[in-house]
């Protein structure tokens, strides 16, 4: 299996375009540069910035990490519900809702919070981790918003025969069989390389435009093997069933979601990584296939892409422009101070060129 690649394949690029920008009392503070990719049905319609240039891909991809654990029936077998399997994609808050829906996940297979591989961390929803203050009790693994994913990965390695003990070692047959998956989806020959992402599972590196045309092929998988393209049909119908799931109640990906339920998967990524896989929709006239987007924020600040997102969705005809209520928060985003006044905001400054 791979290792990390080379430092020169990860190299930062001053080339990239301004994509938002950040505001003080009227005057720019703050620049957030990155690239954007585009790809519509199979052709690419946007490439921004540096957009063939490798990034570490992080959670965006953990919708295509559960590809094989729906392509071996394990969803069936195990009779999963929508949220649990919404949370096995999920970067989640650590809220009760969250956390019921991982550990019934695992008790279906037997498991035990303590065969986590994933670290603890304090719950990211503010009551969920008061409450473990006022109890005075430490967070546990499955607070880890990564918790979903890796009892996926221990249902998976049991399935392969692998020792669960080392169900994150990128050698092991069940690693190898979602490596395949997320690069067979993003259309990119050989194993991917892979670094240690932060809950301690592999994490790939590939190109941002490889990004956006792996969530174009989840959005309409007609032409993938009728295994794959089900298991795609079904992360999508299962996030649109339970979306606060695959994040939270205000989280920007739920507030995507509930948009277009069932027919979108919009996932986050550390430092700066967003993906979105639209379908097929005839209303968007100039663009009516599947879509698949991926942006990367130099900087690695989600306030970078969120209104650059939006701007770009409003463009393609998928958003109106006068947004719903539930995405107003983001485009722009606000900045407040202490004082809880607003003093300046975050905003997309992409002139953007679509054919």
């Amino acid at each position: 299996m791979p290792a990390v690649p080379p430092p020169a394949l990860l190299a930062p690029v001053a080339a990239n375009p301004v994509l938002a920008t950040a505001t003080r009392s009227g005057a720019v503070e703050s620049w957030h540069r990155g690239a954007v990719a585009v790809v519509h049905g199979d052709e690419v319609v946007l490439q921004l910035g540096d957009a063939p240039r490798a990034v570490f891909a992080r959670s965006v991809v953990k919708p295509l990490q559960a590809l094989p654990f729906l392509e071996r029936g394990l969803d069936a077998r195990l009779s999963l519900p929508p949220a649990e399997l919404a949370v096995m994609c999920a970067s989640h808050d650590g809220a009760p809702v969250h956390t019921a829906a991982v550990r019934s996940f695992l008790q279906r297979g037997g498991f035990g919070e303590d065969q986590l591989g994933c670290g603890p961390h304090a719950p990211f929803d503010t009551d969920s981790r008061l409450e473990l203050v006022r109890q005075g009790q430490p967070p546990g693994r499955v607070h880890n918003n990564c918790s979903g994913k890796h009892t996926g990965f221990l249902h998976l390695a049991a399935a392969c025969g692998d020792d669960l003990a080392g169900y994150l070692e990128p050698a092991c047959r069940s690693q190898q069989e979602v490596n395949a998956a997320v690069a067979a989806m993003a259309g990119c020959t050989g194993p991917l390389p892979t670094g240690i992402d932060g809950c301690g599972a592999p994490t790939f590196v590939l190109p941002l435009l490889a990004l956006a045309r792996a969530f174009c092929r989840l959005a309409n998988p007609t032409a993938l093997v009728p295994v794959r393209g089900d298991a795609c049909r079904r992360i999508l119908h299962a996030v649109g069933q339970a979306p606060s799931l695959l994040a939270g109640e205000r989280r920007y990906c739920t507030a995507l979601l509930r948009q277009w339920p069932g027919r979108v998967f919009a996932k986050n990524g550390a430092e700066g990584v967003y993906a979105v896989a639209l379908l097929p929709d005839p209303a968007r006239r100039r663009w009516p296939q599947a879509l698949g987007i991926a942006i990367k924020i130099d900087d690695g600040d989600e306030r970078g892409y969120q209104p650059v997102l939006v701007d770009l969705l409003q463009r393609l005809g998928a958003l109106p422009a006068e947004l719903p209520r539930e995405l107003l928060p983001f485009a722009p985003v606000p900045i407040d101070n202490t004082q809880k006044k607003r003093v300046g905001e975050v905003r997309s400054v992409v002139a953007w060129e679509l054919p």
